[in-house]
């Protein structure tokens, strides 16, 4: 799952550099295209590895409940993909990516994991998408020894060291809980907070962090759903929250929920402060599906577009650049690995929120690869992302914290507010509301540390590729 579109002014003074690995591992891919894949040995009994190719999969939301949005994130993997393989592969071997749909249902997702592991003999499962798809097949990878790697989801649990093969990527939920609970103490003391949240591993950890910062005392009702059978409305919940008399509502929502919790809350009037999980306030996909929800109900075509405005004032976090920030270099390389390797998928999404998170997950296992090196074995994959993780670049604003023992990606974010006066997000679907920052970027463990500011530098995408994408 991914991170929200925005406007940084807190960014703009922070110094950037670029990686030492990064700009390595761009002469690398070049290097390989001119050099025999025949150089390369092949690794004994290493299952998805032959001396000029390497074969992984991933399960994903191509249909169902979470598929808005988070079905544009394979496609674009598979641009940064394309751009490897057009220079030659990571070291002379050529990535084939196949990902599956499950529809963001666990039982698919167990079903569609076997297959990979068992009939296509992936390499690695990378990618893979949800909370409680990538839980229900956790213990088979790790049984079977396969690495399941960047998992699209913030779960805590990616980082159990009974799973050794597991690795997280984005920030943990409860890291993101702790950050948005930290504003709304500061910036809603008195008020009433009311809580709406994914009844799984990713409403619960969101809920720890907001828990964590956020009196209890102040919590006035906590409304949950189940991802498995969101077909409609969430009026209940809403109502359960209105009558509460919740007047901030923090939510952990995917974008499907988050509109239909929006919508039927409009409906009867009642328009509280809504803080929302980055995975479910991307305007590029949560503002069509207010509009669109609007017209399935019999909504004229004007309520529909004004269905989109509940999106205004919205407060989220991000982790990334966004997508209106045209004259940051890493929004650039993202734009164009789009358009030259993945042109139809831009053509129709363009560049938003997940497709940035698609095309920034497939570069760092990219240089994951690149690390562990020619003789690839999936320990010395793991070994690579352990000793080395932190040095890979990205577009994050924070370096990834990845360890022998930590197995999460990004630990901070800033918070930012959804508005209709800042730059907004521009895809071949419309243009869709923009975003300021309200908060520095901050930091913090899923633990009881405190969330601080963030002084580190930020990254610049390695030369070699911004002149090779």
């Amino acid at each position: 799952m991914r991170h929200s579109n925005h406007t940084s002014m807190a960014r703009y003074g922070r110094v950037l550099v670029t990686g030492a690995l990064g700009v390595t591992l761009g002469a690398t891919l070049l290097a390989a295209c001119s050099s025999s894949p025949k150089a390369t040995p092949t690794p004994a009994n290493v299952p998805g590895v032959t001396s000029n190719s390497i074969t992984i999969g991933a399960t994903v939301p191509l249909t169902g409940p979470a598929a808005p949005g988070y079905d544009e994130i394979a496609p674009a993997m598979n641009a940064v993909f394309g751009w490897v393989n057009a220079h030659g592969g990571v070291d002379g071997r050529k990535i084939h990516y196949s990902y599956l749909d499950d529809g963001y249902n666990p039982a698919n997702t167990a079903t569609l994991t076997r297959k990979l592991v068992l009939q296509d003999n992936i390499f690695a499962d990378v990618g893979s998408l949800g909370t409680p798809t990538q839980a229900a097949v956790q213990g088979f990878l790790n049984t079977q020894k396969v690495p399941q790697l960047f998992i699209e989801s913030g779960c805590n649990c990616w980082s159990d060291p009974k799973y050794p093969y597991s690795s997280g990527w984005q920030p943990p939920y409860t890291i993101e809980g702790k950050i948005l609970g930290a504003y709304i103490k500061a910036n809603f003391a008195g008020k009433k907070i009311g809580y709406l949240y994914q009844g799984d591993e990713f409403g619960n950890d969101f809920v720890k962090g907001l828990d964590m910062e956020i009196p209890s005392s102040s919590v006035v009702s906590r409304q949950n759903y189940d991802a498995a059978t969101l077909a409609g409305p969430l009026s209940n919940q809403m109502a359960a929250l209105k009558a509460a008399g919740a007047q901030v509502i923090a939510m952990a929502t995917i974008p499907a929920a988050t509109a239909l919790a929006m919508l039927p809350a409009a409906a009867i009037g009642y328009l509280p402060q809504y803080v929302i999980s980055n995975v479910g306030a991307d305007s590029p996909t949560v503002g069509p599906l207010l509009s669109a929800f609007t017209q399935k109900g019999g909504g004229s075509a004007a309520q529909a577009k004004a269905a989109a405005g509940l999106l205004n004032g919205v407060i989220t976090d991000a982790y990334f650049a966004p997508e209106a920030d045209v004259s940051n270099p890493w929004v650039q390389v993202e734009k164009k690995l789009l358009q030259d390797y993945a042109p139809s998928l831009y053509a129709k999404s363009g560049l938003d929120g997940n497709t940035q998170y698609g095309i920034a997950l497939a570069y760092t296992f990219v240089q994951a690869l690149q690390t562990a090196g020619k003789n690839l074995t999936r320990a010395g994959l793991l070994a690579a992302i352990a000793t080395s993780g932190k040095n890979f670049v990205t577009p994050g604003f924070v370096p990834l914290s990845y360890s022998s023992t930590v197995h999460f990606g990004f630990e901070g974010s800033e918070v930012i507010k959804l508005s209709s006066t800042a730059p907004p997000a521009v895809t071949p679907t419309g243009s869709w509301i923009g975003s300021t920052s309200v908060t520095p970027v901050e930091v913090t463990d899923v633990g009881s540390g405190p969330v601080t500011k963030y002084t580190g530098a930020a990254s610049t995408p390695p030369k070699s590729l911004v002149s090779t994408s």
